[in-house]
């Protein structure tokens, strides 16, 4: 904790609890000693984790499309994916692109939409070390749904059952227990 606590030195003092500079933006977050972390969460402290987009499901892709384009919304990106029968395309408002809207179309249908309330599909974060994290989250009582056996992609569940995506920054990293191994649990 001594390291934590040093590691947070000099940040300011805001409400009930010391808060540090979190981003480029200038966002404040609590300071992992004021959060109680054990000395070995250290790691966590200094992790970045960059918002990536939000994904939603969609039944007729043109006509999404042409929604989102009506509020100001363009194509920066589109990922056909022939193995999976899908295709993601990526928008966002003209210089904002680095905060899209990712429409995840099925192309042999998806007969649960527009009832199932599968629109809305998951969050996205790109971390620096995905292992860190998952290990950080599951000891925090985090169940880690899709583990990344891959080196490259998790994905957990909030307390609302909203789903959350973690991707890897760079390279996947080498396969390593316990993830390699382990099996998904529920859904996500």
């Amino acid at each position: 904790m001594a390291l934590l606590a040093a590691a947070c030195a000099g940040y300011p003092a805001r409400g009930c609890g010391t808060y540090r500079l979190f981003d480029r933006f200038g966002c404040f977050a609590p300071c992992p000693a004021a959060l109680g972390w054990r000395e070995d969460d250290r790691r966590i402290a200094t992790m970045t984790l960059t918002y990536l987009h939000t994904m939603v499901r969609v039944k007729d892709l043109e006509a999404s499309m042409a929604f989102y384009a009506l509020l100001g919304l363009r194509e920066t990106r589109r990922i056909d994916n022939d193995k999976g029968r899908f295709s993601l395309v990526f928008m966002a408002p003209p210089g904002q692109e680095d905060c899209p809207v990712e429409l995840t179309y099925n192309w042999d249908g998806d007969a649960g939409l527009p009832s199932d309330s599968r629109h809305f599909g998951h969050l996205a974060y790109r971390t620096s070390d995905i292992y860190a994290l998952c290990q950080h989250l599951m000891d925090n009582g985090v169940t880690i749904n899709r583990p990344p056996r891959d080196g490259h992609m998790a994905f957990v569940r909030s307390p609302d059952n909203i789903s959350i995506e973690l991707l890897q920054e760079g390279d996947n990293l080498p396969p390593a227990e316990p993830w390699a191994s382990m099996d998904n649990t529920g859904h996500w």
